[in-house]
């Protein structure tokens, strides 16, 4: 018989289900947030189109889309790591463009595009073209 049970919880007939992360608030709260974390999880799942275009770059170019994967990893872990209902219900509720926002505000981000400007700026003359040397 026991044999049976274990083999029933196997295939996931058990009701006890460990939480990843338990959610704070109320209910309906809860019951809410729960709706607007899959929707959220969703507008996170563009690593993949992100590593198909990073196979086809330059390897610089492909260093910098593979930063930016790691960057967009950890402010999803961040996001969904939180347990407050109400920051899903108020900061997620209207998705727009958050998780851009999210990346684009990251200093990491930032010191990568800083590069890229750095490294694709023209070269700059050493002379004053306006009065040459007599």
């Amino acid at each position: 018989m026991e044999d049976a049970i274990a083999a029933w919880e196997d295939e996931g007939g058990s009701s006890a289900r460990p939480e990843e992360h338990r959610m704070i608030g109320t209910v309906n709260q809860i019951a809410w947030a729960v709706q607007i974390q899959a929707q959220v999880d969703a507008e996170f799942c563009v690593r993949k189109v992100l590593e198909s275009v990073a196979t086809e770059q330059s390897p610089n170019d492909g260093t910098a889309l593979q930063a930016i994967i790691r960057i967009l990893e950890d402010k999803r872990a961040e996001v969904m790591g939180n347990e407050q209902a109400g920051y899903f219900i108020q900061d997620w509720q209207e998705l727009r463009d958050q998780v851009r926002q999210l990346i684009m505000g990251d200093p990491r981000y930032k010191a990568l595009k800083a590069n890229q400007a750095v490294r694709f700026m023209p070269p700059q003359s050493t002379t004053d073209s306006k009065d040459p040397p007599k």
